[in-house]
């Protein structure tokens, strides 16, 4: 990564991008945030987006951010996330119902428009740019579409497809990460920053299965992800559950366990 180079970031609203975007920020980097509305079941969390690059803004860090509308798709895709009538399933992040929560080709897409626009950026500018993604270790069991071998090969295309594609290129600082570094990393951000740990982290949203509040019963692999992310980190997730805060880390644990004891 330079800090001279201007940065195309995908942002969905949850502690992964989030954590990018505070990275990013605390590097130096003309930034540039594409965020999508495909249909899903949880778009509120392009609202608490919103609401943080609100407070960013505040406190003197703006980007330059759009919402691409790709809601159609939710007619053509089968998956729990957009479907009404496949329900979001409960478990571990790694379980094998998780796999329902698999959106096809998401991630292609959304690459290959952040490809075109970061590759735009390049041509009219004269320089190059980065595309910066949260993908990072504990997606790579489920969603083969965050694995290593699967940027390689279709950022590869990209540059087969495309004229003055050496002016882009691809940044995953997250690759090797779980979610608590990613936490971890944030954290060092925001202090660098002078910002509120509990702010950001309050306007993030990150449960598969929220309720109009945003709040979860904290039972999606990603809730549980999360959870556990906090847990470890030492600290109260800020967000609202249906439960309160300890409850929420007993019943993640406990999904933990079970898991662990079921894939022995």
């Amino acid at each position: 990564m330079s800090e001279s180079i201007p940065a195309v970031i995908c942002l969905s609203g949850g502690l992964d991008s989030t954590s990018l975007l505070l990275h990013l920020i605390a590097s130096g980097r003309q930034i540039y945030g594409l965020s999508f509305d495909y249909g899903q079941k949880h778009k509120l969390e392009l609202t608490r987006l919103q609401a943080n690059l609100e407070y960013l803004g505040k406190a003197g860090f703006s980007i330059q951010w759009q919402v691409i509308d790709l809601s159609s798709l939710s007619t053509l895709l089968y998956s729990a996330l957009v479907s009404d009538d496949w329900e979001v399933p409960s478990g571990h992040y790694e379980s094998e119902n998780m796999k329902q929560t698999v959106v096809p080709n998401r991630n292609a897409i959304f690459a290959s428009i952040a490809f075109a626009y970061a590759l735009s950026i390049s041509q009219k500018s004269n320089t190059r740019v980065e595309i910066c993604l949260g993908v990072h270790s504990g997606d790579h069991a489920i969603y083969p579409d965050c694995r290593p071998e699967f940027y390689d090969a279709i950022f590869l295309a990209f540059q087969i497809g495309n004229w003055d594609s050496e002016l882009v290129s691809l940044y995953l600082p997250y690759l090797k990460y779980d979610k608590f570094k990613i936490l971890q990393d944030a954290k060092n951000s925001i202090a660098k920053l002078g910002l509120d740990f509990n702010q950001v982290f309050a306007n993030t949203l990150t449960s598969y299965a929220p309720d109009s509040d945003g709040k979860s019963a904290g039972l999606t692999g990603s809730d549980v992800e999360r959870i556990l992310a906090f847990d470890q980190l030492g600290v109260p997730d800020p967000i609202e559950y249906l439960s309160d805060w300890k409850t929420m880390v007993q019943q993640a644990r406990a999904l933990e366990s079970d898991f662990k004891t079921q894939n022995k």
